[in-house]
């Protein structure tokens, strides 16, 4: 099994649930990089993983769906500078600590993650996923798992449909349909979540709901008799969604397998970084124990 982080959804719920008078010396706040070095940690010695990634974000506004649509995540107000600046204190910790990070220009780390799930699943290798973004759960196989650390638990496969509405393979389609404002992908107007859960239950997929708009009336949803004219009116924009909302799973990363097993912790580093950052001696302690276990 192969455990992959998706770093920023971490870091910001960090910054946004630690007190923001965690400081550094120079008056820096260190909140974000405090509470996801405690999880990271956490994380590694309830696993004990053997094989662990963790993927960052690096920009919002460099992906290649910005190309496709510039309105992609343009509702997002960019990250204040004593976030970034954190996050790069996250990455720094992450590389000191042994464990294997990425983040690429234009690739979100939904794509890394999707690449190495897709790279692991050809070798027979399942991964579990550690996020609680609900887009990543498009990328789960009977053989892996969603992880919402500290939130609600691990999903399997089976368990998908029950608290998304879809299963994994529809969540693309899903959010292509219904919409999704945190991205600001339109979808389809007046096509809601119920709505699209139904059309996915009764056709399967976003091309063959397309394929069939002569049947989309026996649907049973409210306002199923027009269904059909409002897909055909708005079926470019569902299609162009249907590019941002899907994985990519072919992101250009040149890692072997062995670069994702856990490293000794580089005690001398993490501690300097500790020194900087003014934190305290649980995290120290904390990183030691992580030693020991990689030993």
């Amino acid at each position: 099994m192969q455990y992959l982080i998706d770093a920023s959804v971490y870091v910001f719920r960090a910054y946004y649930s630690m007190p923001d008078d965690m400081v550094d010396q120079d008056g820096n706040p260190v909140n974000a990089f405090y509470g996801f070095s405690r999880f990271l940690g956490s994380l590694i010695e309830q696993v004990r993983p053997k094989q662990l990634a963790v993927l960052f974000d690096e920009s919002l506004t460099t992906s290649f769906r910005t190309e496709i649509y510039p309105g992609y995540k343009a509702n997002r107000e960019p990250a204040p500078p004593e976030l970034k600046r954190q996050f790069g204190l996250c990455r720094e910790f992450t590389r000191a600590l042994g464990i294997w990070e990425c983040a690429h220009p234009n690739y979100e780390a939904d794509d890394l993650i999707g690449t190495l799930v897709s790279r692991a699943r050809v070798n027979a290798v399942p991964s579990t996923v550690i996020s609680r973004d609900k887009d990543l759960a498009q990328l789960i196989g009977r053989q892996d798992v969603f992880w919402d650390f500290a939130g609600k638990g691990q999903l399997r496969y089976e368990q998908i449909r029950d608290v998304f509405g879809v299963w994994p393979e529809q969540i693309a389609d899903f959010l292509a349909l219904a919409g999704d404002s945190v991205d600001n992908i339109p979808g389809v107007p007046g096509v809601g979540r119920k709505t699209a859960a139904a059309l996915l239950s009764h056709f399967g997929d976003l091309d063959r709901i397309y394929a069939n708009l002569h049947k989309v009336h026996e649907v049973e949803v409210r306002g199923a008799r027009t269904l059909g004219a409002k897909l055909e009116e708005h079926r470019e924009a569902a299609m162009l969604a249907r590019q941002l909302t899907g994985i990519a799973c072919d992101a250009p990363l040149e890692q072997a397998a062995e670069e994702l097993r856990p490293q000794k912790p580089d005690l001398g580093r993490l501690n300097a970084l500790f020194d900087r950052a003014g934190v305290g001696m649980a995290l120290r302690r904390q990183a030691e124990r992580v030693s020991d276990l990689v030993a």
